[in-house]
């Protein structure tokens, strides 16, 4: 089996249930933000705690990315938006695996995945998580 390795440790998990993404939730205020920090970036109280959240949600924004972001390693062209996540407070700025605009709309159901982006230098596959339209 190949190795791989994720982007950024603590983004997301998978589980028996399913990719899930790492969330915080503040103790004070009891917001979600993403990614989980020990911090409340809302209200600034320490003491957040991490919270796992997803799959689903819905398609707020999206473009389509044509020109390669310095640094980016990935596939050409991707999706990027906005999704509200089902079941929660929380909307998250992804990459989306759909990059043909006329494919998507707001409202569209989408699907939390966790996939690889690029191979590093040492051959690792890099994975990311990313929302892909829900069958």
């Amino acid at each position: 089996m190949r190795e791989t390795r994720a982007i950024v440790e603590g983004l997301f998990r998978d589980t028996a249930d399913g990719p899930r993404l790492i969330a915080g939730r503040c103790d004070r205020c009891q917001q979600l933000h993403f990614p989980a920090t020990p911090d409340c970036p809302l209200c600034a109280e320490g003491g957040a705690h991490q919270t796992l959240v997803g799959p689903g949600g819905r398609l707020l924004l999206y473009t389509s990315i044509a020109s390669r972001p310095p640094g980016y390693l990935g596939a050409m062209p991707y999706g990027f938006g906005v999704v509200a996540l089902d079941d929660v407070d929380l909307r998250v700025v992804t990459r989306l695996t759909e990059a043909d605009t006329a494919r998507l709309r707001p409202g569209l159901p989408m699907r939390l995945v966790i996939e690889p982006v690029f191979d590093d230098d040492h051959g690792q596959s890099v994975l990311s998580y990313a929302f892909a339209p829900a069958a």
